[in-house]
């Protein structure tokens, strides 16, 4: 089995925001959370005052989106389904395959999640990599409260190519030395001079679907 995530944004329909919460919440993300395979399933709201605003994170094995009962899923949506989707301005569905994971698993969903995602050149990937397990990731996670990283690479969608979900306490954690150092470094710098592509959201945990 691949593991990996599934990464949905999405917007509202103007005026179907209190049905498409309680569509997702109480139709759409609960039936995917059943799946075998499907390991967590939460909602998150942005907390950037960006848009889309609202993003839909399921663990799994990738394998799990290809099976019949999925497919099921998806076949045979109910109205309501269909109607609140017709009407969606933005739906961003995104697949990535889990490339590694570092810090500490609290067990619990965070409380904040910042999603950052870059795309380089196929020559400047080894370093990007290298910048990542030798620097970055090891200057973060010293961070009370920075609990885990987990690093991806998009197997299907838009956006750039390389996704990190890093999982946070609370927003605190932006004020502390050890954030200012390990976002001014050198070979920080120089990587994102190399990036074509780069994405960075904050969000808030909505809810949680995953099944006990």
């Amino acid at each position: 089995m691949t593991e990996g995530v599934l990464f949905v944004l999405s917007e509202p329909a103007v005026g179907q925001e209190v049905l498409f919460d309680d569509w997702y919440d109480t139709e759409h993300a609960p039936a995917r959370a059943r799946l075998p395979g499907i390991r967590t399933a939460r909602r998150y709201r942005a907390t950037d005052r960006r848009e889309p605003g609202w993003l839909a994170l399921y663990d799994l094995d990738l394998e799990v989106l290809e099976s019949d009962r999925y497919r099921s899923l998806r076949a045979c949506r109910s109205d309501r389904e269909k109607a609140v989707m017709a009407a969606l301005p933005i739906l961003d569905r995104r697949t990535y395959e889990l490339l590694g994971k570092h810090g500490h698993d609290t067990g619990r969903p965070a409380p904040l999640l910042v999603a950052t995602s870059l795309t380089v050149r196929a020559e400047d990937e080894p370093e990007l990599d290298d910048w990542y397990e030798q620097e970055h990731i090891p200057l973060l996670t010293a961070i009370p409260g920075w609990n885990r990283i987990r690093r991806y690479r998009k197997a299907s969608g838009r956006g750039p190519a390389f996704l990190a979900l890093h999982e946070l306490s609370g927003p605190g954690v932006f004020d502390t030395d050890g954030y200012r150092t390990a976002t001014t470094t050198s070979w920080r710098s120089r990587i994102h001079r190399r990036v074509i592509e780069r994405e960075r959201r904050t969000f808030a945990l909505h809810k949680d679907f995953s099944q006990r």
